[in-house]
């Protein structure tokens, strides 16, 4: 599952480029507040496994206009260096690494 470069924002962490990007508008279950909001990860200049990291917090496109807060650029920093930790190895093919960071996250009703 690659990126395509086109909506994808630059972030570096220690001496690494990556490329991350928030999907723009939320799936079905995102948009009604069922689901937490995701994004995904991978290095910015090879190939490799992509990270997905699901948050705590409503897709900021949802639906009903529920407060959902931004995804920070620090937050996507903090969420590469643990995935990294839990063994995430972005130069590497492979299937996508979970990263869920959804604990307190509580669906709208």
């Amino acid at each position: 599952m690659a990126l395509g470069r086109k909506g994808t924002r630059r972030i570096v962490v220690g001496d690494t480029t990556y490329r991350w990007r928030l999907r723009r508008r939320p799936t079905y279950s995102q948009g009604l507040g069922w689901s937490p909001c995701t994004y995904a990860v991978e290095h910015a200049d090879r190939s490799g496994t992509t990270l997905v990291v699901t948050t705590d917090q409503v897709h900021p496109g949802n639906w009903l206009e529920a407060s959902g807060g931004s995804v920070l650029p620090s937050d996507v920093a903090e969420a590469i260096t643990s995935a990294l930790r839990q063994g995430w190895m972005p130069t590497r093919s492979g299937s996508p690494f979970q990263l869920d960071r959804s604990a307190g996250f509580s669906p709208l009703l």
